[in-house]
């Protein structure tokens, strides 16, 4: 699907880690997709939703190798982006998170995202899951399925 009948009708995309990353780090085999997918994005005014789940797995390898510039790219970009609202993980995302895990059994990482997307009222949630497209409640568009 192209990229820009994907983001149609949406003003709430949900970023999950793995597009964050692709990003950051100029992934050479998604670089294209989601370089153009930001772009389209920040022309159409699309606010980008956020959460410490996506936060603290974007900062693992960093850490690990002691990469304090791309800790502060990551930082940057999911908490302080200029279109980017980052949203903690509250009760209502708990509770959502439980209901999501019961009825899809997904991890508690990814009932916890969805649940952030779902109460701060996303329509699309970027992702390179594939088991993510089972979510009825909005709609999940995932990076190998997309075109520039």
């Amino acid at each position: 699907m192209k990229i820009e009948q994907a983001l149609q009708g949406v003003s709430r995309l949900f970023l999950d880690t793995a597009p964050v990353i692709y990003y950051i780090e100029r992934n050479p085999q998604y670089w294209a997709v989601v370089s153009h997918m930001f772009r389209v994005a920040d022309a159409a005014g699309i606010t980008f939703i956020t959460s410490p789940i996506t936060l603290a797995e974007c900062l693992i390898m960093p850490y690990r190798r002691g990469l304090s510039r791309l800790q502060q790219d990551f930082t940057e970009l999911i908490t302080n982006g200029e279109q980017t609202v980052f949203v903690p993980i509250s009760a209502a995302v708990g509770q959502q998170a439980a209901e999501l895990r019961a009825e899809y059994s997904f991890t508690l990482p990814d009932a916890l995202q969805v649940a952030v997307a779902l109460t701060a009222g996303c329509e699309a949630f970027l992702t390179n899951d594939h088991q993510l497209t089972r979510v009825t409640q909005l709609s999940a568009l995932v990076i190998d399925e997309l075109t520039v």
